[in-house]
């Protein structure tokens, strides 16, 4: 076995085998690693493939063997992740980083047929002391309120296509509670492209929106504005009749001089530079620091602004945003319900 990064190893025949198979087999050994890589986003296997690299560039240095799944290195790895000695400055990983860095070695380990022993003491307790050592509470996105978003809107061009685009994008991505892959993903009519994660469908009464998430397809309901300077389903027909798109990719970039959209759809980290741009824009957090601003925002802070700011049943928030449970729900509502309940005056002081 070579020291390849995982994803690079899926679970179907390896290309030499398959080159000594009748044709008819080497078409269904080709169409299984298609399966097996989408098994998984790419987003994942891009992440878990650069914790293997760095996983194997740490073994190289320290003369180990990154192939088979020995819980000595890996409980190793994971105590030089978290002291920084797996980095030339120094820097000490977060424990989430480090979780996920364990994950992707346990993942790839699996795609090669091997088990990592998680629960192996040389790693678990080492692990449990990190957590106890290193753990900090997560650092949450700023949630983007109505207040906020209004000002936001505000400060993309409506006489350009990019402007009209990107308060499109704000304002589904907003109302529809979605993940920047989720707004990106979209086409404009159902199974138009191979790498499409959904559709939408205009209906008289809003916009019907059609996903494929991490538990499955799942349908959001957007429904019309209350002002047409704020209604997400005006944005996106502005946009779908200036930028003459009918089918294929929704949200494309802009090409031509800013005058035409391309062919090519949007990377879905160009939410997040929206978000980040448009909050500096409009003055969010005028008082911090410009540059401590960007940080607290990102595309999550449009799903985190639905769930805080929607005065409805938690129930409707929690299938808006695709979550299984109510509790995953709750840690997206920044601030809704503190205090709203007060156990001090219901104790009588």
């Amino acid at each position: 076995m070579t020291d390849k990064a995982p994803g690079q190893d899926a679970a179907a025949p390896s290309p030499a085998a398959a080159g000594h198979q009748p044709p008819a087999l080497r078409d269904l050994a080709e169409r299984a690693r298609t399966y097996a890589e989408a098994a998984s986003a790419a987003n994942t296997r891009k992440a878990y493939a650069a914790d293997w690299t760095h996983f194997s560039g740490w073994c190289r240095r320290e003369g180990l063997d990154p192939i088979q799944p020995d819980p000595q290195i890996v409980g190793l790895y994971i105590t030089a992740c978290a002291s920084g000695a797996t980095s030339i400055g120094g820097r000490k990983n977060a424990v989430p980083t480090i979780e996920r860095r364990l994950s992707a070695l346990t993942w790839a380990y699996t795609q090669r047929g091997l088990t990592l022993d998680r629960r192996d003491r040389h790693i678990a307790t080492v692990l449990a002391g990190i957590r106890n050592s290193h753990a900090a509470p997560p650092r949450q996105k700023e949630a983007i309120l109505p207040g906020d978003l209004m000002a936001m809107l505000e400060t993309c061009d409506r006489s350009t296509l990019r402007g009209l685009r990107d308060r499109a994008m704000l304002l589904i991505g907003f109302a529809g509670g979605l993940r920047r892959s989720e707004i990106t993903g979209l086409d404009a009519g159902r199974d138009q492209t191979e790498d499409g994660r959904g559709w939408i469908e205009l209906l008289p009464g809003g916009l019907l929106v059609t996903l494929r998430g991490k538990t499955g397809w799942r349908e959001v309901e957007i429904g019309r504005g209350s002002s047409p300077a704020t209604c997400p389903l005006d944005a996106l027909e502005l946009w779908l009749r200036f930028a003459r798109i009918s089918q294929g990719p929704l949200f494309r970039r802009i090409t031509g001089g800013g005058k035409e959209p391309g062919p090519l759809r949007l990377n879905d980290r160009e939410v997040a530079r929206l978000v980040k741009r448009a909050a500096r824009a409009a003055g969010l957090r005028g008082d911090l620091p410009e540059g401590d601003r960007p940080a607290l925002f990102s595309g999550h802070s449009l799903r985190a602004g639905l769930a805080s700011s929607a005065e409805v049943d938690e129930r409707h928030v929690q299938k808006q945003l695709g979550h299984a449970s109510a509790e995953m729900t709750r840690r997206y509502q920044r601030r809704r319900d503190r205090f709203r309940v007060n156990l001090t005056r219901a104790a009588g002081l």
